[in-house]
């Protein structure tokens, strides 16, 4: 596998649950890929297996030129370093905005850049500066995360993530906490990053978004990768029956 992102053979169970049973793809640079399939078929663990947020018992994760790599619970001596390292490269948005209260939108967005890469102030503003008036904040650097709407807040958080200049940003659910008044401004955000060509990847039931804008779809159930492909294929003529019936009860 050569894209920016590959999965080789992942694994991970709690218990004696699996949640992800062999999954492997690759994904390519620029790529935004929406993955999509019932609740509790695993992908928000398979989001969080990227970045290291949740450890797979079994296989391999590279992008970049980091690789995770995990057997029987076994890793190499280094695994912390390179997870440490891959965490730097990858951007991860939540359902929640998990912002810092006690700081405003601003401060939220330079603390990692100067804690985890050593950026100075006076950078790590001028930075922050720029990414908030691209998400449409520029005017509300100064404000709190409580005195924001939840679109504002997910836009800050999307900005916070972009801060740290990962090669790759992860969504998990990133409108499903919003009114549906406030949806189109952080998909908005999103598109115009793919725009850009930031490759993304995006847990999502948001179909239309998916359709319209992914160049790559995935359909998770019980934990397998079933199926994947463009969106004009995914969404016209799948060849699984189990994501047709999936996209009759969500569409």
């Amino acid at each position: 596998m050569s894209g920016l992102i590959s999965v080789e053979d992942l694994r991970k169970s709690y218990g004696g649950a699996a949640a992800l049973r062999g999954v492997s793809f690759e994904i390519g640079r620029s790529e935004l890929t929406a993955i999509i399939g019932p609740s509790g078929c695993g992908k928000s663990t398979l989001l969080r297996c990227l970045n290291g947020l949740e450890l797979f018992d079994s296989g391999r994760v590279r992008i970049g030129e980091t690789t995770l790599e995990r057997h029987n619970g076994d890793a190499p001596r280094d695994f912390q370093a390179r997870l440490r390292h891959l965490r730097e490269e990858v951007g991860m948005v939540f359902q929640g905005f998990n912002l810092f209260p006690h700081l405003t939108v601003l401060e939220n967005a330079i603390k990692a850049p100067m804690v985890v890469k050593r950026l100075g102030r006076a950078a790590a503003e001028g930075q922050a500066r720029e990414l908030l008036v691209k998400v449409g904040l520029g005017d509300r650097l100064d404000y709190y995360p409580s005195q924001l709407s939840g679109g504002q807040q997910q836009r800050a958080a999307i900005a916070r993530a972009l801060a740290m200049s990962p090669q790759v940003m992860l969504y998990d659910e990133p409108t499903s906490a919003l009114d549906p008044s406030l949806v189109g401004e952080v998909l908005n955000i999103m598109r115009q990053l793919d725009n850009e060509g930031m490759t993304q990847v995006v847990v999502t039931h948001e179909m239309r978004f998916a359709r319209d804008v992914a160049d790559k779809i995935f359909v998770l159930d019980d934990g397998e990768l079933i199926e994947a492909g463009p969106p004009e294929v995914i969404f016209s003529a799948p060849r699984d029956g189990r994501t047709r019936d999936f996209l009759r009860s969500i569409l």
